[in-house]
């Protein structure tokens, strides 16, 4: 007997969100459709819906964070949420507290829907084993595994300027080793049917078994953004590396920055996209990051519609 997908209950709707992979394409194209209709949301004079009235969101940010944070809260107010950040430094995890204990107290407090951020792998999965049927849990990053918000609302960027996913060419650019995004990307743009996955960056920041997910692995910048459609950058995760992986940021910058002139090797409508935080000078040109190509500040505006989608419909269904 097939192992049950841990994100989805018996009649196959999602209850958590842990990550992109395994995830059927109609679930994936359900919650680009229902973000759709949030976007204009915050449009409104009054920004909110009554989706999660009478629900309880903890926000458990293990790792820092400000985009991710921000939008989740954003998001799980409009809903009509109630909205409870964790300080983790002050809370009782600091004080040796386990993961699982910390879950079961707060559980205790009535708890609705838990996203999670956490330093380790595997960490959201090992908490929507152990919570109540009830109760729904989002990964909001783990590691290097999975970023699944940050990937649906990439997706969502790219078919809200694309429309059509079958006859794109995407590069991933930049420190791939130590990207979640870079994962879940992967995983979301070939579940949607993208043609072309090209992944670009030096030897020792691309993983070897890349490959085998179905990417075109390019180590020549230029050859990776050749005739491409979408660009979609990634800075370097200096916190996670150990060891010298790079001569250095102004040697990085020089053979893998995106710059007016690269851009100019992908098509002329390409769109350029960067998860976020960007660091000017070191992956991305400011004239590109402020160019008419750039769409980063429009990614974060639909992050906070899709992040609404995810815990509108996880909240909908029971276990």
């Amino acid at each position: 007997m097939t192992p049950r997908n841990p994100q989805l209950n018996w009649h196959g709707e999602l209850i958590h969100l842990l990550s992109i992979e395994g995830l059927p394409r109609e679930i994936v194209t359900h919650i680009l459709d229902t973000a759709a209709q949030f976007v204009s949301v915050g449009d409104r004079e009054v920004k909110k819906v009554p989706l999660l009235r009478g629900k309880s969101v903890f926000n458990l940010f293990f790792e820092n964070s400000t985009r991710t944070r921000t939008t989740f809260e954003i998001a799980a107010t409009r809903l009509s949420a109630d909205v409870i950040n964790l300080d983790i430094g002050r809370s009782s995890t600091a004080k040796g507290e386990s993961l699982l204990d910390t879950i079961a107290n707060l559980s205790a407090m009535a708890a609705d829907l838990f996203v999670v951020r956490h330093g380790e792998s595997g960490a959201p999965y090992l908490i929507a084993q152990h919570v109540a049927p009830h109760v729904h849990v989002v990964n909001a990053g783990d590691g290097r595994h999975a970023h699944p918000t940050q990937a649906l609302l990439d997706m969502y960027t790219i078919r809200h300027y694309k429309r059509d996913f079958s006859r794109l060419t995407v590069a991933i650019v930049g420190d791939v080793l130590h990207s979640r995004v870079a994962r879940s990307d992967i995983h979301a743009l070939t579940t949607l049917g993208c043609p072309e996955v090209r992944v670009v960056g030096p030897k020792t920041l691309v993983p070897p078994d890349l490959a085998a997910m179905g990417v075109r692995v390019c180590h020549s910048l230029e050859e990776g953004l050749r005739d491409c459609d979408v660009v979609i950058m990634l800075r370097l995760q200096n916190e996670r590396m150990s060891g010298a992986l790079l001569p250095s940021s102004q040697e990085y910058f020089k053979s893998y920055g995106l710059t007016p002139e690269k851009l100019a090797l992908a098509r002329p409508d390409a769109i350029v996209m960067h998860p976020g935080p960007i660091n000017r000078g070191v992956e991305i040109d400011s004239a590109v990051a402020d160019g008419d190509r750039s769409v980063i500040l429009p990614q974060v505006t639909f992050g906070i519609a899709v992040r609404m989608a995810v815990m509108g419909i996880v909240a909908g269904n029971e276990a």
